[in-house]
């Protein structure tokens, strides 16, 4: 977002109504409309933007930004009270006349929200190409936290020179509050295991029989994330049976793998990495991205292979539990699709309708990230693990993966906020807070830095990671073994350096200090 949008939008937090003084929302429910057909239809709004010729005749509201011109935006703010809570949906009919490329994903064509609370701001948008297109229709969808303090809605361009037209806005409930479960204070709680702690690491669904004997019988890691994983090119289409197919590939390595799993005393997670409905995304891996959220057949294919899954593997006495879907991305959900907790739910189910007893694994939305935690529901399933990804700071962790940038070293001072364990601790807070109140097992599928961090940092990161993850007794898999080279701890510090080091490096002794604690699983 551009400095002058981010200035406009930064307003002092309003006091919102309490709950008990709003009326209950429902679905369909109107919370904002507006054609642009009434004579004060810009009443509120600040930025520029004018009247013209819209949709079939009508009126709309057209904002232009000239060659040179870093965008042109209009804003008004919406009242928080009967939003909070809510899931909504919001659509615009849009028109654009050349609008240039965006110079960042997140620019171009805004039809946006600014989302202000306590917990800080966050910037859901619809997702919209740029170019030259006649009308058409974007919506957004997004669950509105409850501590929502102040709503703007922003129009226009960022970034970008061109012009656009906006028609028929409209923000309705699409689900109204779903309550969240009064704390459990009593009872045990369910972990899927017998062991003290599950410790181990994600693994390349191509690992062969050598590496799982390091891992396993040399390293005394008792856990592997076993990826489900599909590459692609952006753009690739791909039909159901195509998936069908390449599932089954996959699953015969799987089948190869657990034997050899068992031998060496590892636990298996088998992790849906690669949903149907997904689509590639840098990188070249089709994602649980908002593919999965725009086609209900995927969505039926989905709930039906988990299922079909969960029978395949009944007697396997090395998987541990069923991660059903890697870092799931809701941006946008289509008017007869299951959002994320619904969808969950189903595929729970399936699984529980063959296998009464096997961890099943739910990661929250926003990429598995620990913020997802703020908003998530427990699965009204029996014997759920819940998974957290941490790559926070991710400017940290990922620094150079996707483009070159300056260097970071932990501990320290990271785009000027000063990051230690404390910071990252508070980081983790919302799963904590999670675990507490529901009695949750925690299981922290996914973490890492990129092995060039400098000063040997990503080794000091890891080694305060890792402590957290004890502290709270959560079960563990770092990221990754022999799958790729910037994340291998195999390797040395030196990026230029792309074949393993001669010796240990302090990241493999860190993780193999860890795996030394474990017990192996009955045989």
């Amino acid at each position: 977002m551009s400095i002058g949008l981010r200035v406009l939008l930064l307003l002092p937090f309003l006091v919102g109504l309490t709950h008990a003084q709003q009326v209950p929302a429902t679905r369909g429910q109107v919370l904002y409309r507006n054609d642009f057909e009434s004579s004060n239809a810009l009443a509120d709004w600040t930025g520029t933007g004018i009247i013209e010729s819209g949709l079939n005749g009508g009126k709309a509201l057209a904002i232009e930004a000239p060659a040179g011109k870093r965008g042109s935006t209009v804003s008004r703010s919406l009242p928080a009270q009967g939003w909070q809570g809510c899931t909504v949906r919001g659509t615009a009919m849009i028109r654009a006349r050349e609008v240039s490329a965006k110079p960042n994903a997140w620019n171009g064509i805004k039809l946006m929200l600014v989302l202000q609370s306590p917990r800080g701001i966050s910037y859901p948008q619809a997702p919209i190409e740029t170019g030259s297109f006649d009308w058409r229709k974007a919506s957004l969808r997004v669950l509105i936290p409850e501590d929502t303090t102040n709503v703007f809605l922003v129009l226009g361009l960022e970034e970008v020179a061109g012009k656009v037209w906006f028609d028929d806005l409209e923000f309705k409930v699409d689900k109204a509050p779903t309550p969240k479960p009064p704390p459990v204070l009593a009872g045990p709680v369910f972990k899927g295991h017998n062991l003290d702690r599950l410790r181990g690491a994600m693994v390349s669904p191509n690992i062969d029989a050598a590496g799982l004997k390091v891992l396993g019988r040399d390293w005394k890691a008792n856990l592997i994330r076993f990826q489900l994983i599909r590459s692609g090119r952006i753009g690739q289409t791909s039909t159901l049976a195509d998936y069908d197919q390449w599932l089954e590939g996959e699953l015969q390595k799987l089948d190869r793998a657990l034997p050899r799993c068992e031998e060496y005393g590892l636990k298996v997670v088998v992790d849906l990495h690669s949903p149907p409905g997904g689509k590639a995304t840098q990188g070249g891996y089709m994602g649980s991205d908002a593919g999965l959220f725009q086609d209900p057949k995927a969505q039926e294919r989905f709930v039906q292979l988990w299922r079909d899954i969960a029978l395949r593997y009944k007697g396997a006495k090395a998987i541990w539990g069923y991660d059903i879907a890697n870092e799931p991305v809701e941006e946008d959900v289509a008017e007869d699709c299951e959002d994320w907790q619904g969808l969950a739910e189903r595929a729970a189910r399936a699984i529980r309708s063959v296998d009464p007893e096997r961890a099943i694994i739910v990661e929250p939305t926003g990429w598995g990230g620990p913020d997802g935690f703020k908003d998530l529901i427990p699965v009204p399933v029996s014997n759920v693990v819940y998974s957290v990804h941490m790559y926070v700071p991710h400017t940290f962790t990922h620094q150079g993966v996707f483009e070159q940038g300056p260097s970071w070293d932990y501990p320290g001072e990271i785009q000027g906020k000063l990051w230690n364990r404390a910071e990252l601790e508070r980081a983790l807070q919302p799963v904590i807070d999670f675990q507490r109140r529901y009695r949750a097992h925690i299981y922290a599928g996914e973490f890492s830095a990129i092995r060039w961090a400098p000063n040997q940092s990503a080794e000091r990161y890891l080694s305060e990671v890792i402590e957290i993850f004890e502290s709270h007794g959560w079960d563990w898999s770092y990221h990754a073994f022999r799958e790729w080279q910037g994340w291998s701890v195999e390797h040395g510090e030196l990026r230029a350096q792309t074949a393993p080091a001669d010796s240990s490096t302090r990241r493999q002794n860190l993780l193999r200090e860890w795996f030394e604690k474990n017990q192996n699983p009955p045989r």
